[in-house]
């Protein structure tokens, strides 16, 4: 009923004393302002100007639009000096959540190039797992969540509807067996894994462990999976010990490593591929946009520290 513009003429008149000096002040023809008043005043109901000669006086009912546009103005103003403010990158909030060897790698060097270019651009940051983040995603929990879905299987795994998600590509993330150092194999090139059929195997989140099971069974078997940990330090200790052996993404091994153990290629080949997850409306919020960015470019700088080392 009431708008800003409305609100903007009913503090001009009263400050200035006519429509004609109101219009002045505002850059409006004077015929401009009569027609503003007469269109609130049959939104209102009411009288809002008495004119007194060439002068007009505001009605009781005018008096309150014109006290009460000084603060509602204010925020107006306000408002739009945050927006643009956003818009600008000179502020804004970004939630992010990744998966734990995404959140070691990956996600540091991008929130450090956010940082850099944009240091009053705030980054929040969870760490969880696909299921989690792209749930959280879908209910309005986060603004970008970094996931992974192995070769056969799409990010949602018909636990999370995609329908609304933009997916972004950041690296495909190859995957590697992990044997304790004095292992029957550590001396091979590689190993294929028909020929892991008898060995104890040690699992890693809900997700790396359906892949494990598809892995095993496409080479004619079923794991023996001894050991669960989403933990791929505890992985790593494990397969040390002597208790298991275990598949394990190149993402992880370049953040974590143990010398008790010995990291083969694996025979057929099989990868990962590293997603950053947003929605359409997200990625038009500059912040977010500018995190995305980011994260590209810090998964462009692991895979070409990951082909110069092969």
């Amino acid at each position: 009923m009431i708008d800003a513009a409305g609100l903007r003429v009913m503090k001009a008149i009263a400050d200035e004393g006519s429509f004609t000096a109101a219009a002045s002040s505002l850059g409006y023809s004077q015929p401009a302002i009569s027609q503003m008043v007469r269109r609130l005043e049959q939104r209102t109901g009411t009288a809002l100007v008495e004119r007194v000669g060439r002068c007009v006086r505001l009605t009781e009912a005018g008096h309150v639009l014109a006290r009460h546009a000084v603060s509602v103005l204010a925020a107006i103003d306000a408002a739009e000096e945050e927006v643009a403010a956003i818009a600008g990158l000179r502020t804004g909030r970004v939630r992010l959540m990744a998966f734990p060897s995404g959140s070691a790698t990956l996600v540091p060097q991008a929130l450090a190039l956010v940082r850099r270019r944009y240091p009053d651009v705030s980054v929040r940051f969870a760490e969880a797992e696909p299921p989690e983040s792209l749930a959280a995603l879908r209910a309005g929990d986060c603004d970008i969540a970094v996931a992974f879905t192995y070769e056969g299987t799409d990010l949602g795994r018909g636990e999370t509807d995609l329908d609304l998600f933009e997916s972004q590509r950041l690296l495909d993330d190859e995957v590697h067996l992990v044997v304790p150092a004095d292992h029957r194999l550590a001396g091979q090139d590689s190993a294929d894994i028909a020929d892991l059929a008898d060995e104890l195997w040690i699992a890693g989140c809900p997700r790396c462990r359906g892949h494990l099971v598809q892995v095993c069974q496409d080479a004619g078997f079923a794991p023996r999976v001894t050991f669960e940990t989403e933990d791929y330090v505890a992985v790593l200790g494990f397969v040390a010990a002597g208790l298991g052996v275990a598949l394990i993404p190149d993402l992880i091994l370049s953040s974590a490593s143990n010398p008790g153990v010995t990291v083969l290629p694996i025979k057929p080949a099989s990868r990962r591929t590293v997603w950053a997850v947003t929605t359409a409306d997200l990625r038009r919020v500059p912040a977010v946009e500018a995190t995305m960015t980011a994260l590209t470019e810090s998964a462009t700088r692991i895979s070409c520290r990951h082909s110069a080392a092969v």
